[in-house]
Order: structure tokens, then sequence, then C-alpha cells
């Protein structure tokens, strides 16, 4: 009697989508091959399985590969192709598709923008008076726990592109995504220095690893 095999990948692809991919199936898509003795399957569910989750395979370093079995030098750097591509598709997608973003939207895209960064990015997205995405800019860049913003500066980058609002965003490379008092104190400055331009700050996202805190949503803005 004949039985059906489970689809490869590829064919599920093909079939149904990208969508029906389960995460061991898309890493196994992009891994290609396996090592000696073990399938690119059950090597991409030994990865997702370690590392917890996509996202912590696709932001881990070389030294916690270390002691990966299977993970040489060029599937690591095949890995952090993946993640960077991702990255620059996103930052790429806001611009091109001249988006409305929705405050899911901006999470992900800024997400997929900072909470790899190893040391402090404050990034600003210019926005017309219809919320669609102008442009997006790292504006200042600072140390491992510090960055230090200028808010004319941003004022003035608005005026540039004839912004009629902005969204704010850095990152804590710690990790942890809750607002510091001086996050609070620099917030307060841009909003001020904002308002003699008629330019609205819609919110101020903090990118953790894996978490984040939006002023709005606390209603700190």
């Amino acid at each position: 009697m004949d039985c059906d095999l489970p689809l490869l990948p590829r064919e599920k692809m093909l079939q149904f989508g990208v969508d029906a991919l389960t995460d061991t199936e898309l890493l196994a898509l992009f891994l290609r091959t396996g090592t000696s003795g073990k399938s690119v399957f059950i090597l991409s569910q030994e990865l997702l399985q370690h590392f917890g989750s996509l996202y912590g395979l696709l932001s881990a370093d070389l030294v916690q590969f270390k002691h990966v079995e299977g993970i040489g030098l060029a599937k690591y750097a095949q890995l952090k192709g993946i993640a960077e591509l991702a990255r620059r598709y996103h930052s790429v997608r806001v611009l091109e598709e001249n988006l409305l973003l929705s405050p899911e939207m901006t999470r992900e895209f800024l997400q997929s923008q900072l909470s790899d960064a190893e040391r402090e990015i404050f990034l600003v997205i210019f926005l017309d008076n219809k919320n669609r995405v102008l442009t997006h800019s790292r504006l200042f860049a600072g140390t491992l726990s510090h960055v230090e913003v200028h808010p004319r500066e941003i004022v003035r980058e608005a005026i540039k592109v004839n912004a009629a609002a902005v969204i704010l965003a850095h990152n804590h490379p710690s990790g942890c995504a809750n607002p510091s008092k001086a996050d609070k104190e620099i917030t307060e400055r841009i909003v001020k220095c904002c308002q003699f331009m008629d330019i609205r700050v819609l919110d101020h996202f903090i990118i953790g690893r894996g978490e984040y805190v939006s002023f709005a949503e606390h209603g700190w803005i």
C-alpha cells in the first residue's frame, strides 16, 4: 500500500507558500545541507532547541557557536547573512512601499534594526502628515551604555525632509528595555524642541533583546 511521504521544505513552499513552513523547515531551506550523519532537518531542529528560538539563533555571536556540533565558519556565515538580509529587507521595505506605520509594524521594524546592535544607537523615523514613512536615520551612536542625543539635530533633519512627525527609538545593548531617568528626560527635551516647529513626536521605543518599551503605550508621551 502506498503511503505519502512528507514534503521536503522546498516542495512544501512551492505547493502551499512560504508561510506554511515551520521555523525548522525554513531554517533547513536556508542551510541546504546537514553534517556527516545528520540531515539538515535534524541539524535545524537541534539549533533551534539549543538557542531557544530563531531570534536566539540569528542573534548569537561566534563564541556561542563554539560548542555547537556541526556549525563551522561557513554555516555561521550563512546564519549571520540571513539575519543581515532580514534587517536590510525591513529597512528598505518601509521606504519603498511608502508604508503607513502601525504600532506593531513599527516595533517589528525597529527590532530588526536595533536589537542586535552592540552599542547604543538612536534612530529616528520621519513621517509625513499622513504618518507615511519619508525616511529613517541612525542619527546618533554611542557606547555600550550611553548615547548623546541632540534634539536640535533631530528637528533640523525633520525640516530637511519636510516631516510632520517623528518616531524616536534607541536600543539598550544590555537587553533590558526599561527606560532610565535620562531616557525620559531626553524624550521630554525632544518633544519640547519639536513642538516649536509644529512637529509631532508620536512615540519613543526602547528596544532590548526580545523586549521593548513604548512611551506612547505607557502614556509618557
